[in-house]
């Protein structure tokens, strides 16, 4: 039976062998025989350009790349922490990038990708930096810059993050139902897929009358990694 696959919010860096170890599984094993690969953001704890792959991560890019010469067809979106992403990664992982939202078809059922931190709304402050950092102009900026000092201000954006974080409520921090509602309506389909809040769930709502659903991939750490499977038979949400 033809199946796809959904992760995001892996965080990989150097720093957590574990994860990383978790995905080459994953991508030898669940993974291996899948019809579509989707990453819907997160990939990596940061990515500071294309021009800056080093081992372990390079392996990474092989895997994917295996995976995707087996004849997986891999789709890449950007997260918050790894939107700096570009076309040579692409490239040499063998993926293809999307667009934040993208609508595809799954199994005849037309499904709205999202990483999630566009739904969430409440968190004004957040939404601004995100408006800032992705200005054409900002990154170019960053980019001209030498490594050493893209690490450091990479350094420098995780902590004031994790400052920030640590004093938001917990509600502003999740999605807006509103924002949801909206996305799915614009984009007319009635079935939603994301990560970035880390909550794992499968939420059923009604939008119009119609019933419709919201699709929460989980996070990957050194305890637990999941998916979400899809298939012709519908969505099944699997955390290990």
């Amino acid at each position: 039976m033809a199946f796809s696959l959904f992760i995001s919010d892996l965080h990989l860096s150097p720093q957590q062998p574990t994860i990383l170890d978790q995905l080459r599984r994953f991508l030898a094993g669940p993974a291996k025989g899948a019809e579509r690969l989707f990453i819907l953001g997160d990939l990596f704890d940061a990515w500071i350009g294309d021009d800056a792959i080093t081992p372990p991560i390079s392996g990474v890019v092989a895997d994917l790349k295996r995976l995707s010469d087996s004849g997986t067809w891999i789709g890449l979106m950007h997260g918050n922490r790894d939107f700096l992403i570009g076309e040579d990664f692409c490239h040499q992982a063998g993926c293809a990038l999307l667009d934040d939202p993208t609508v595809t078809n799954l199994y005849g059922i037309p499904t709205l990708l999202m990483h999630g931190d566009l739904l969430c709304t409440g968190d004004t402050a957040y939404q601004r930096f995100r408006d800032q950092v992705r200005d054409p102009a900002f990154i170019a900026d960053f980019l001209a810059k030498p490594i050493p000092e893209r690490l450091a201000l990479a350094a420098e954006y995780r902590r004031m993050s994790g400052e920030a974080t640590s004093t938001k409520p917990e509600a502003i921090m999740d999605v807006n139902e509103g924002t949801v509602q909206a996305y799915l309506c614009r984009h007319g389909v009635r079935r939603m897929i994301h990560g970035h809040t880390h909550r794992p769930n499968h939420h059923p709502m009604v939008i119009e009358g119609e019933p419709a659903d919201r699709w929460v991939l989980p996070e990957w750490n050194a305890s637990q990694y999941g998916f979400v499977r899809a298939d012709k038979d519908g969505l099944s949400l699997q955390i290990f």
